[in-house]
């Protein structure tokens, strides 16, 4: 029973696999289309479904031409494979095969423009027949950068119908690329009457294509300033791209409705002398033709410019310019007003020099003509001495004398300057200024006299001295503030010295005391300073006793009389201060106010390093004075002692 149960259930099993494979179909899945640029490589996929035998598969590719007409390309199994070698792709295809898997690829390399068709790929099983697939092979080519050219000539407003503005070129493009014409990034289409864009399209020998766009448009003068340009779009594999052109401008004709003129060098006033240039420029485009008249007379221009050299105040006029629209023929004009201004030469009043006496007064003026206000001043030795048109000198001293400039400028126009000089003269007797005398060396006799005067003429200076002594060297010579007498003489003794100058209206004399220097020399007195020195002197009782050495001081050298006196005063008053010390020392001795040991025969010895004993001798006959360190004062009748005994 078991067993028939198992053979049933085997059989159902071997039944339904049957049915499977009768119900099983072969497919084929390929792309609608594949994208690729020229020249590159192509991969065309074609998978198969529905077989699980791929060894009993064959696998054949087509692709239809122009004429929708089937060419083999490759047939291959699993064993072997036919490549097509005598067509179109020829050496530029290969295919890949994994059965297993039902995948199949057609790879086609360096992809051409002829190469765009649909390709067929046919899965062909012994049990199952055969199923079809095709995917269609696009090939794209981007253009080169596009270019743009404007009109030249420009184009009027006047124009009734559109005139042409430009072309825009486009090549090497695959697909046919479009071109977009904008201005002022506004884009343009056509619009009867006002705008029209004229495409052409050219399929080169290669199979790209070439597409020139042209523009025709009625301008307006406010395009005068707008910026035409190009862009292109064209298709690439996944999408699509654009490139654009460099911008224009056109020049575009329209009449002047208005013209100005100015003069534009040199900048601000004009003076007589300057080179001016006047411009004329009207609003119309192109420039019309200018004419420029001064005072009703034609002048030459250069590139509507008028140049005037070394102008004068006989230009002082209206320039008008007029514009000549050779279009319309119409004329427009303008005037401009040219001022040449101007700066005379100083007039004095009086003229170039003026004598005065002393104590008189003077009212000079300078008036300058001028187109401008002016402003005047007067300037003597470079300091400003007045301001405005009249100089008054009042009470005239000698110092009156001298050169006054007047200087008048005009504070708006800088480079208006001008100036004239008067001479002043006050007549009278010289004026000695200074006398004064100069030593290199203030212990020298050489001195050098100088005398100053101011004169209106050349004095005569005249030199004397109080001892009537004759004087070297003179010499005279002229300052800027008057004339200088220079001598130089040796001194021996004190004189007076007189400066005399003289001219036609009198004389003036001073003088100056001059000191001599005398140099004096003073010998001053030998001084001998003993200064004891502890040392060791046996006696017969075998006592220690100090023996003073005494140092003699060299009287000082010859010195002048300035400096020996100080000297000499200071060596005085230190003989009075030990003279008085030891005279204090006598009597407080005398009194009992200091003790004194007089025994000869003490030992001294322990107490030697403690004596000190000074002696002060002159040239003079006066005895010496032993002082102590305790202050004893040995009288006359006490000096059997030869030595002292000096206690702590």
């Amino acid at each position: 029973m078991a067993l028939r149960k198992n053979a049933s259930m085997f059989f159902g099993i071997f039944m339904l696999s049957l049915v499977w494979k009768a119900l099983a179909k072969l497919e084929v899945n390929m792309k609608d289309s594949v994208e690729v640029f020229l020249g590159e490589s192509a991969r065309i996929t074609c998978m198969f479904t529905g077989t699980d035998s791929p060894n009993e598969v064959i696998v054949q590719w087509y692709m239809l031409n122009k004429n929708k007409v089937h060419s083999k390309i490759y047939y291959g199994n699993s064993t072997s494979e036919l490549v097509d070698l005598d067509g179109l792709l020829t050496g530029r295809i290969n295919v890949t095969m994994s059965l297993n898997s039902g995948e199949v690829v057609l790879n086609i390399l360096n992809v051409a423009l002829e190469d765009e068709r649909e390709f067929i790929c046919k899965v062909t099983h012994i049990s199952a027949g055969s199923v079809n697939g095709s995917t269609l092979l696009k090939v794209f080519a981007s253009p080169d950068h596009p270019t743009i050219k404007g009109e030249e000539t420009g184009i009027s407003v006047s124009d009734e119908k559109p005139s042409k503005i430009g072309s825009c070129e486009a090549q090497n493009g695959y697909p046919r690329p479009n071109i977009t014409w904008y201005r002022d990034q506004t884009p343009l289409q056509n619009q009867p009457g006002e705008i029209k864009v004229e495409p052409v399209v050219t399929k080169k020998s290669n199979g790209l294509y070439l597409v020139v766009s042209d523009l025709y448009l009625k301008v307006a003068k406010e395009d005068k300033d707008a910026l035409f340009y190009c862009e292109v779009s064209y298709l690439v594999p996944g999408g699509t791209k654009m490139k654009e052109t460099n911008k224009i401008n056109i020049p575009v004709h329209y009449p002047s409705t208005s013209v100005n003129v100015w003069v534009e060098s040199p900048k601000g006033l004009v003076k007589e002398g300057d080179t001016v240039e006047v411009h004329c420029r009207a609003n119309g485009n192109p420039e019309p033709i200018f004419t420029f008249h001064l005072n009703g007379i034609d002048m030459e221009s250069e590139n509507n410019v008028m140049v005037m050299r070394k102008v004068s105040r006989q230009f002082n006029s209206t320039i008008m310019c007029s514009a000549l629209d050779m279009e319309t023929d119409e004329e427009i004009s303008r005037e401009a007003q040219l001022s040449v201004h101007f700066l005379d030469h100083a007039v004095l009043i009086p003229e170039v020099s003026h004598v005065m006496f002393p104590g008189e007064n003077l009212n000079a003026t300078c008036n300058a003509l001028s187109s401008l206000p002016t402003h005047t001043e007067w300037v003597k030795n470079g300091k400003r001495v007045a301001e405005g048109h009249t100089l008054v000198l009042t009470d005239a001293v000698l110092n009156t004398t001298g050169t006054y400039v007047c200087v008048v400028t005009v504070p708006s126009l800088a480079e208006l300057k001008t100036n004239s000089s008067l001479h002043v003269i006050v007549q009278g007797p010289p004026e000695i200024t200074e006398i004064k005398e100069y030593r290199k060396d203030k212990s020298e006799n050489v001195v050098m006299l100088h005398c100053h005067a101011r004169s209106y003429q050349t004095p005569v200076i005249i030199w004397s001295f109080s001892d009537q002594s004759q004087t070297v060297e003179e010499t005279l010579k002229q300052t800027e503030e008057g004339f200088l007498s220079v001598l130089t003489l040796t001194v021996t003794s004190d004189i007076t010295a007189y400066c005399k100058a003289s001219n036609d209206q009198g004389t003036t004399s001073k003088s100056l005391l001059i000191k001599a220097v005398v140099q004096t020399t003073v010998s001053a007195p030998s001084i001998t300073v003993s200064i004891p020195v502890t040392t060791a002197v046996p006696t017969p009782d075998k006592t220690t006793v100090t023996s003073p050495v005494a140092t003699e001081v060299a009287p000082p050298k010859r010195v002048k009389k300035e400096g020996s006196g100080v000297i000499i005063a200071v060596i005085i008053i230190c003989i009075l201060l030990l003279a008085i010390l030891g005279s204090v020392l006598y009597f407080l001795y005398k009194k009992g106010k200091i003790p004194c040991g007089r025994s000869g025969k003490q030992d001294l010895t322990k107490h030697s390093k403690d004596n000190i004993v000074v002696e002060m001798k002159s040239d003079s006959t006066e005895d010496a004075v032993l002082l102590g360190v305790n202050g004893d004062n040995k009288p006359p009748n006490d000096q059997g002692d030869k030595y002292m005994d000096v206690r702590q």
